[in-house]
């Protein structure tokens, strides 16, 4: 899945600067505060802890997060980490100067607010299945951000360094949205990592289908008669589960077939196209360039070198 960029805001004046490493602005607002962190010099292991949720989004440059206890990973622009209350981080930064700076904004907010906005969307919304509710997953905490996510994050920001007095309000619609466009993402990564595994879901057979047949023309009824279900109400819920449309979800399927393929030093670009269920290589090769940024021969020719 390919990352969708966020708007950075402006860095700080220079003269402004209390520090070069993590440098800190704060908005704060009725259930959140935004941070803006800058680094203008390497550094390694420094220490950040919150009181509340924060949802992280790199903005520029480069971090190397070390996490809970799983292996350090390097964070990039594009991508959003969720962190429980008061769990330490540590963080590196291994290329930051003052002509490459790193930023990165941190959303806190209040256990209330979020607990609130839960319980109103498994009231009002509920989703399909036994058992099945809105709820955050900590342990999927890492995840890059997809258009539907980055348009929100951009909202909020824009919200919080607002100086209008409907900014709060504002700022609480669009922190409810924010955690659905989470929650969302995470079940859509959970099912690129292979660990959605609900048998209740409607959405199980639909994705085995997918798998099975994606040479395929996959059709809006081929699916949702899959999920047993009208196709009005399967494309309601599907869009619901995971912020995509259903045939959107199928074309990030192909592409994900046609990227596993191009490992493959000697395959023929056609010959991917056919293989990952594409009629026209023209249209293959310029929806494999909206999605990741270059053609599939570069792709391959990345991978290969």
């Amino acid at each position: 899945m390919n990352r969708t960029l966020i708007n950075p805001p402006h860095l700080s004046n220079e003269k402004s600067l209390k520090t070069l490493v993590e440098n800190r602005t704060v908005y704060n607002l009725n259930h959140c505060e935004l941070n803006l962190f800058e680094t203008y010099k390497t550094t390694e292991l420094v220490p950040l802890k919150f009181n509340d949720l924060v949802v992280t989004s790199m903005l520029r440059g480069k971090k190397v997060m070390h996490l809970f206890d799983d292996p350090c990973f390097e964070y990039l622009p594009g991508e959003t980490v969720m962190i429980p209350s008061n769990v330490e981080m540590k963080i590196d930064f291994p290329e930051a100067s003052k002509n490459n700076p790193t930023q990165c904004l941190a959303l806190a907010i209040e256990q209330q607010k979020i607990n609130h906005t839960l319980d109103f969307l498994n009231e009002r919304y509920p989703k399909e299945g036994n058992k099945q509710f809105w709820q955050l997953n900590y342990q999927n905490y890492y995840f890059y951000n997809n258009v539907e996510l980055a348009t929100t994050i951009n909202k909020l920001i824009k919200e919080c360094m607002s100086t209008s007095v409907t900014k709060d309000v504002l700022a609480d619609l669009t922190l409810q949205e924010l955690l659905i466009r989470i929650i969302q993402t995470q079940t859509a990564k959970s099912i690129d990592d292979g660990l959605y595994a609900d048998p209740n879901s409607p959405i199980t057979p639909v994705l085995d289908y997918i798998r099975l047949n994606i040479r395929e023309n996959i059709s809006l009824k081929n699916l949702s008669d899959k999920a047993c279900m009208s196709t009005t109400s399967f494309y309601r819920y599907f869009k619901k589960e995971l912020g995509m449309s259903p045939i959107e979800f199928v074309i990030n399927e192909k592409i994900r077939c046609a990227k596993q393929l191009l490992k493959n030093p000697t395959i023929q670009i056609n010959e991917v196209c056919h293989l990952a269920g594409f009629d026209n290589s023209n249209y293959f090769i310029r929806l494999f360039k909206k999605h990741e940024g270059i053609t599939p021969k570069q792709y391959q020719l990345l991978y290969v070198n």
